[in-house]
Order: C-alpha cells, then sequence, then structure tokens
C-alpha cells in the first residue's frame, strides 16, 4: 500500500497523544531487556490500557498433550454454560517471546461476549526456551486435540475458528492450512496485524521507530525464536511463502495503518484472494500496532473487536452441527 512521506501525519490525535504518553513515561523497549525481564515487563504493560474484563459464566483451565510429550495450559472462557458452542481457538501475540493467556484475557472475554462463543486460549510455548518450530507445533496440536476433544468440553466441533494477534495471528495462518490438510474445515481466521513475509517491506522501514512496535523489537523477537535465518523462508513462519494456500478457511483481517507489518498484512490478503479464499480486511487508520489491546485509549479498539466479533458470529450462525 502507499505511504506519505511523514508517517506522523497519519496519527489519530488519541494515538498522538498516546505515543507521547509512551515516550514520556522513558521505560525501555522490550529489545533492551533479557527473555525474563521482557516477559515480566509485557505482562504489566499488557493491562494498563486495557478495558475491564467480561465476567464469564465459564472460565476453565485445561491441559493440552503435545507431539513431544509436554501438556500446555489453555484458559477455556464463554459467557454461558451451553452446550455445543462454537469456539474460537485464541493465540496471543508477543513476538513468540512474550505473552500468555491472562495478558489477552480481555480481548478473548470480550469476543466470546460479542460473538456469542467460547475462546480458548492457548499458552504456548515461548523462545528463546523454546526455538522455532515449537510454538507452530504447539498451535497445531491444540486445534487437533480441540477438533477431537470439543464435544468432551461442550462445544461443537464442526463450528471452529482460529484467531490471534501478531506472532498469533501468524500462528492462526499456518493453522488454517494445516486444518485443510487434516480435513479439518475451520469455519474462520481471525489475523490482527499478522507477520507473514521473510523480508522487510516498505511499512517495516516507514514505522520502523516510535509507532509503539518498532524494528528492533521484531528483530529481537525474531531472534529469540528462530534458529537461523533460513527459518524466515519456512511457510508456517512466513505466510507468503506458501505456494499453495488454496481452500483454507476465509479470514477476517484487522490491521493497524501505522504499524511495521501493515504491508505483510495487505500483501497476505491478496495472497489469499487470488488463491480463492474469500478475506474481509479492514485497515483501521491512524492506529499503531496492539491498539486493539488498547481501549482506555483508542476507540478504535472496540470498533475492531465488533468487527472481528461480527464476523464469528456470521461464520458459525450458518454452520450449526447436524
Amino acid at each position: 500500500m502507499s505511504h506519505p512521506r511523514n508517517p506522523q501525519s497519519l496519527l489519530t490525535a488519541e494515538s498522538r497523544h498516546l505515543l507521547h504518553a509512551i515516550a514520556k513515561a522513558g521505560r525501555p523497549p522490550l529489545h533492551m531487556l533479557n527473555p525474563e525481564q521482557a516477559k515480566a515487563a509485557y505482562a504489566i504493560g499488557s493491562q494498563v490500557l486495557e478495558l475491564d474484563a467480561h465476567k464469564m459464566a465459564r472460565d476453565d483451565t485445561v491441559f493440552i498433550p503435545t507431539r513431544d510429550g509436554a501438556h500446555i495450559r489453555a484458559k477455556l472462557w464463554a459467557e454461558h454454560p451451553a452446550a455445543n458452542l462454537p469456539v474460537l481457538l485464541y493465540f496471543h501475540g508477543g513476538g513468540f517471546t512474550v505473552g500468555s493467556p491472562e495478558t489477552h484475557a480481555s480481548l478473548c472475554r470480550h469476543l466470546a461476549h460479542l460473538a456469542g462463543c467460547a475462546v480458548m486460549s492457548l499458552d504456548y510455548r515461548l523462545g528463546p526456551q523454546h526455538k522455532f518450530p515449537t510454538a507452530h507445533n504447539d498451535a497445531e496440536d491444540a486445534l487437533l486435540w480441540l477438533h477431537q476433544n470439543a464435544s468432551s468440553l461442550g462445544l461443537d466441533p464442526q463450528r471452529i475458528a482460529v484467531g490471534g494477534d501478531s506472532a498469533g495471528a501468524t500462528l492462526s495462518a499456518a493453522c488454517a492450512v494445516f486444518a485443510r490438510d487434516r480435513g479439518i474445515e475451520l469455519r474462520l481466521q481471525i489475523l490482527f496485524y499478522p507477520g507473514c513475509s521473510a523480508q522487510p517491506m516498505a511499512s517495516m522501514h516507514l514505522y520502523e521507530k516510535g509507532f509503539v512496535l518498532e524494528k528492533a523489537t521484531i528483530d529481537y523477537f525474531y531472534g529469540n525464536y528462530l534458529r537461523s535465518e533460513q527459518d524466515r523462508l519456512d511457510p508456517r513462519f512466513s505466510a507468503l511463502e506458501n505456494s499453495d494456500v488454496s481452500g483454507i478457511a476465509s479470514a477476517w483481517m484487522g490491521l493497524a495503518e501505522c504499524d511495521p507489518l501493515v504491508d505483510e498484512g495487505v500483501a497476505y490478503a491478496d495472497h489469499l484472494r487470488m488463491a480463492g479464499v474469500a478475506v474481509d480486511l479492514e485497515i483501521y487508520r491512524g492506529v499503531v500496532h496492539s491498539f486493539i489491546q488498547m481501549g482506555r485509549a483508542i476507540a478504535q479498539a472496540n470498533t475492531a473487536r465488533m468487527d472481528a466479533a461480527r464476523a464469528l458470529k456470521h461464520a458459525f450462525a450458518n454452520q450449526e452441527s447436524a
């Protein structure tokens, strides 16, 4: 997509005020911290601008076996204890290095409330302790397990969607291909500002500093997760490297205009459409990466959540189990 010479001019007044406040606080960026410090800082910072979480009638913890013998935790939320609920399997953002179901609990609970579905949020394993493709394997294993065990959890195995933000959206895109190959008919993929490209695009340089997610932080995250530069070319990590995305689930994609990753999202939307996959693309103007977790400061956060939930409701509505 085309970009102006002065990217600051695109920001909304709310976004400019937010960036000024972040700069004034003077906290070190995540890429200046060691991974454990970054995890702790992100956990605290993720709640500062978040909306209060909706109360859920169902707030369960489940443990999911993985192919390497581990058991990983997932949170399962639903506003109502009804049986046979559709479910969104959600993967949190955080560059494969930081984040957890707790950092994204408000978002997941809000989506459950708005879409009238259950949301399962996976505590997939993170770098640098767990390198590529561990997080991707965990995501695939969780999807397969959920499909096989949904009924015992009071969920509808025929109405499963995947979704995530940032790195979590990258995992979702990979899971959509995995689902096709395993014969799992996903109803939708929800992709908030995914990373999709093996090579930096124009927006990566335009918004590389001072727009919340910085290029230095992206490089730090990828350095913690990837084993080598060759892993960038793996289609599970860089979805644009996948030459065959035909037949995967339809996508709803929400991008932030002032985001280093925005061009990657647009390119992936085009890639899907060229393969015949239906894509609903929304670009939220004047906002920055992670804006969907900034509902106290950025009005578009609520708009994006409602848009995503509307897409989920539509995808689930006409796909009732027999």
